[in-house]
């Protein structure tokens, strides 16, 4: 970057992983990185461009923090307690791609599906109460945890309701409150990264369930229970992620049975609860709903929803694991700051909330048709086992001939980002999947163009 002057165009994605024959993450973290030392920056829809020269800071000898941070040669009378601060899957999930590159990555929604018009509403008239700049409780602000206890069903009132920072806050806080470091904690096999992170940065010993077409398998977690004896269940009971799987009220019901006969939590992470699309039908109602004995701990967020900035989320649980849950939840973050609580109160409130959730089902099932119409296309019907009629992602079989990196670095190469399949797994396995995401595109038509850019790839040599 010293070689180009001040103002200059930086190459674009693409071609840098031509140029230095890298992988496209290795390009993306170093425009990262370079973006963080304020050497580049990026304008809509123009590039990236070489900024000002600024004066050099500065720096020491930094090199000491290695073995001060290398905790596994530490002693310790438990090497399993160790937490893990590695979360490279899930800082895949929040790379911003350049302006050349298609995104089918990200998990949220892009700006042309988010109602910016309601959100701008809402924040405005939220700085306008008079208890916008106050602390809040500790729980959350009284309005909002009603408007979530209703939402949730069951029965649930304000006092079974943690509001949180956003889903992946909420479920970092769960785990950390039910579990000890060094425990087994049961996960979906594939599952979302961001419980893969959450599970380790806790110290916990992930045990990998597998799936079918209906969810997790209850024959496989009642086994896995005997043998770990774990007391902490995650799964995604709606429009799996990255599957799409949802389970039946039979399975359900079955899991939460088998969880109750081995004193085990069930952390119900509910993220697509307001994602089901225009044709979905009616879904099941939360699994919390039935649960009068406290199995259940829900997770719900509105962020994917509405703007990966409105950062807030709930936690819904029956008994006395509600305070430790929010003990948890406070030695973290305190609360969460009223303003972008009221400004979620005033979305969720506002006349025109019911019609922005129906006005995102339609186009969300527009984009799903298009994109399992390009991806049968591209990749053929077997590809595609399951279509979930909700979410905004597909689990895609990758050709036996490729593997999903191999893939995965091709089409960024052709302006494509996809997300490799063994980020969902807590194990090195199963790299025949990739994960198309329709929802960080521009449109549909791009969701379309950019899933047919690859068939080339695909094709066996």
């Amino acid at each position: 970057m010293a070689l180009l002057p001040e103002g200059a165009r930086v190459a674009t994605h693409r071609e840098l992983v031509r140029r230095f024959a890298v992988s496209g993450t290795t390009v993306s973290a170093a425009l990262a990185f370079l973006t963080q030392r304020g050497l580049i920056a990026s304008r809509p829809g123009a590039g990236t461009y070489r900024t000002a020269t600024r004066p050099v800071s500065r720096t020491g000898d930094t090199s000491w923090q290695e073995s001060a941070l290398d905790t596994a040669s530490q002693e310790s009378p438990n090497l399993g307690t160790l937490r893990d601060f590695r979360p490279s899957a899930l800082m895949g999930t929040l790379l911003t791609s350049g302006p050349d590159i298609v995104d089918l990555n990200g998990g949220y929604l892009h700006p042309a599906l988010q109602p910016l018009g309601l959100l701008a509403t809402a924040l405005s008239r939220a700085t306008k109460r008079a208890e916008a700049w106050n602390r809040p409780p500790v729980g959350g602000v009284p309005e909002l945890r009603d408007w979530f206890a209703t939402d949730i069903g069951g029965g649930l009132g304000r006092h079974d309701i943690l509001v949180c920072g956003g889903g992946q806050s909420a479920l970092a806080t769960a785990l950390r409150a039910l579990a000890q470091p060094g425990d087994p904690v049961l996960i979906e096999s594939p599952t979302y990264p961001g419980t893969i992170a959450a599970a380790h940065a806790a110290g916990l010993r992930t045990v990998p369930v597998p799936l079918d077409h209906d969810g997790i398998r209850p024959d496989d977690l009642e086994q896995a229970l005997t043998r770990t004896r774990a007391r902490v269940i995650i799964v995604q009971p709606l429009f799996q992620n990255p599957t799409g799987a949802s389970l039946p009220v039979a399975r359900r019901d079955e899991i939460r049975a088998i969880a109750r006969r081995h004193a085990a939590f069930v952390v119900e992470d509910d993220f697509a609860r307001h994602m089901a699309h225009a044709d979905a039908g009616p879904t099941p109602p939360p699994m919390i709903v039935d649960d009068p004995d406290g199995t259940v701990v829900h997770i719900r967020s509105l962020t994917k929803v509405t703007s990966p900035n409105l950062r807030v989320g709930a936690i819904a649980a029956r008994g006395p694991v509600l305070a430790r849950l929010r003990s948890a939840h406070v030695i973290d973050t305190l609360f969460v700051p009223a303003p972008l609580q009221l400004t979620a109160l005033e979305v969720v409130t506002a006349a025109g909330w019911k019609r922005t959730l129906k006005t995102l089902g339609t186009a969300l099932a527009h984009r799903r048709e298009v994109a399992t119409g390009a991806v049968s296309a591209t990749f053929g019907a077997h590809a595609l086992p399951l279509r979930p009629r909700g979410g905004y992602h597909l689990w895609v079989s990758v050709p036996a001939h490729l593997d999903d990196h191999q893939l995965v670095a091709a089409a960024l190469a052709t302006g494509v980002a996809v997300t490799p399949g063994t980020n969902y797994h807590a194990t090195n396995s199963d790299p025949m999947h990739v994960r198309v995401s329709y929802v960080a595109a521009p449109s549909a038509s791009d969701v379309d163009d950019a899933i047919r850019r690859l068939a080339p790839l695909v094709v066996e040599p």
